[in-house]
């Protein structure tokens, strides 16, 4: 199963509002100015560890190399990214009709975490669950974990 995870607002978060992991040393901290909320990288290792992929799915148009790059700095390893780019090349396409700006679903995604209700209610339309991360909570990561929990045990359920 894979659990996606937006940037903005969701991994990427500010010192000022929120609890985030230790700044990269000079001169990485230059080039790679985000911060990630507290406890990200242990939430992706342990999540994989579960035996999920984890991916991201952001609307930023950041590039691969730089999501990559920024998250192996801190030891992890994502299974898959979609950033605006490579959602407008392979989601949106020449279709006249507008789409969302993510569709997790197209990708196999079948949960995925973000702070904007707009995405998240799309879930039910475009046929992948959701998780809408609020601001600052200590208790995010076992949140998320029992929420794929549960995606996996009910999909488990459905194809028994």
């Amino acid at each position: 199963m894979r659990v996606s995870f937006d940037l903005d607002e969701v991994l990427f978060v500010s010192p000022n509002t929120h609890k985030t992991e230790q700044k990269l040393l000079f001169p990485l901290n230059m080039i790679f100015i985000e911060r990630l909320r507290l406890g990200t990288p242990s939430l992706i290792k342990e999540l994989q560890e579960l035996g999920y992929e984890v991916w991201v799915y952001t609307s930023s148009f950041r590039s691969e190399r730089y999501i990559r790059t920024l998250f192996l700095l801190y030891g992890v390893k994502f299974d898959g990214i979609v950033n605006g780019n490579r959602h407008l090349n392979e989601v949106q396409k020449n279709s006249s009709t507008i789409l969302p700006q993510k569709i997790p679903s197209r990708y196999r995604i079948s949960l995925h975490v973000d702070d904007e209700e707009v995405i998240c209610s799309w879930g039910r339309e475009y046929g992948f669950d959701t998780y809408k991360l609020e601001a600052q909570d200590d208790d995010w990561k076992d949140k998320i974990i029992a929420r794929a929990g549960e995606i996996r045990n009910k999909r488990r359920a459905l194809n028994e």
